[in-house]
């Protein structure tokens, strides 16, 4: 899956995919199977996943692998789900994921609301959609009784947004039982088709517990006090001049700790996301934050009495997705941006958080593609998706063109 030969090469073969009439037949079977594919997408959004509680979901979509005849069909000790569909190679595997959990707490209300072919609910489009049409390709490709060179994992995994951090992708690649067999790797997340994930971008996220002696706010007024060392801390980082190329930021986004109006916090805390599409930035923009939490923990313990006891400062890291990138030569991206070409839309090479970021910080070709049709309002309680046909069929289809021909399509 490494080959670099040029792109006409790339063409030809996604052409050759395109043109056959297995694929046709394949493409005809999503088409007329397109409301299933819909209920689908109802079912699984109705079924909760908030972040560390995929397991419902999880369970439903194992017997969803299981009814649709693939082998092995299995979950990880980490909770994902997976059915093989066996090539006639016996040579490297491709895996086929799209992520079983929502950024959604759990009592969200996931029942799914329809107007006309817009339907709306948390998580439809990001990820039940790509979910559901992971099995439209199966049932396709059987009943057009495709073969591929290569092995197929279709998997359902657990842990891809927020703080789950991708525990589902690090156990499949690091601990799983394909690990070694594993030669390209394809996710398939929310709807977009132009924009191709080709690079991984790396985050570190922590959590700094500012912690001090507390006490009255009017009787025990000059202690130290962690809440301003942490308002510190973040208006420091505020302050980093970070480089718009390799795009790198940062963000201070959720706080929480006190007592009471009127006492001294015991305890306050604040969670910092720090990104970046090169490790080195990356490396260099953790290290100058947390050295601003430790020059705020020393400015106020001299600025204040520390008769009681000083501020301390505790960071945690609760985050840590490496940063990576697919070689724009390598078969995988080159398939994946010729065959979604070929299908009318405009492919674009971007950065994302994904799943693929494992991948591709492992040094095997991934793409991020998406499942088709159009949607809105991600991570939002809005969230939608459009299940319009021709549109959304035509998404589909590109994306299976990019899953054969990177799996090798044999001919008939």
């Amino acid at each position: 899956m490494n080959e670099t030969s040029a792109t006409p090469a790339k063409e030809a073969a996604v052409a050759a995919v395109m043109a056959s009439a297995a694929y046709q037949t394949a493409v005809a079977t999503m088409a007329r199977e397109h409301d299933r594919t819909v209920r689908d997408i109802i079912t699984l959004t109705e079924i909760a996943a908030p972040p560390f509680g995929e397991a419902a979901r999880a369970s439903a979509y194992l017997d969803m692998l299981r009814a649709h005849g693939l082998a092995e069909v299995e979950q990880d000790a980490a909770g994902n789900v997976m059915g093989l569909r066996r090539g006639t190679g016996n040579g490297p595997l491709v895996v086929v994921a799209a992520h079983l959990d929502t950024v959604f707490p759990a009592g969200t209300d996931v029942r799914v609301r329809r107007e006309g072919t817009r339907l709306f609910a948390p998580g439809v489009g990001d990820d039940s959609r790509s979910l559901a049409v992971l099995l439209a390709y199966v049932r396709a490709l059987d009943a057009a009784a495709i073969r591929t060179r290569s092995d197929i994992l279709f998997v359902g995994d657990v842990g891809e947004e927020g703080l789950g951090d991708l525990r589902g992708m690090r156990h499949l690649f690091r601990e799983g039982k394909y690990k070694d067999r594993i030669s390209a790797f394809v996710t398939v997340d929310s709807p977009d088709m132009d924009g191709i994930a080709v690079g991984g971008i790396g985050s570190k996220r922590y959590r700094v517990i500012f912690r001090g002696p507390g006490g009255h706010s009017y009787g025990a007024f000059g202690l130290v006090n962690p809440m301003v060392a942490m308002a510190q801390t973040v208006l420091e980082l505020s302050r980093t001049v970070v480089p718009a190329d390799p795009k790198t930021t940062f963000m201070a986004s959720v706080v929480g700790g006190g007592t009471s109006v009127n006492a001294i916090p015991n305890e306050v805390w604040v969670e910092v996301d720090l990104r970046s599409k090169a490790p080195s930035e990356l490396a260099r923009l953790e290290k100058r934050f947390l050295k601003i939490v430790d020059d705020a923990v020393q400015a106020e313990n001299h600025a204040r009495s520390v008769r009681e006891g000083p501020v301390t400062a505790e960071a945690i890291l609760i985050g840590d997705r490496p940063a990576g990138a697919s070689d724009p030569a390598s078969a995988v991206v080159r398939y994946a941006t010729d065959a979604i070409a070929a299908h009318g839309f405009a492919p674009r090479s971007v950065f994302s958080s994904t799943d693929a970021n494992i991948a591709m910080s492992l040094g095997i070709p991934a793409v991020k593609i998406g499942s088709g049709g159009t949607g809105g309002r991600g991570h939002s309680l809005e969230e939608w998706i459009d299940v319009e046909e021709p549109s959304s069929l035509r998404g589909m289809a590109a994306g299976l063109t990019v899953i054969l021909a990177i799996a090798g399509m044999e001919a008939a």
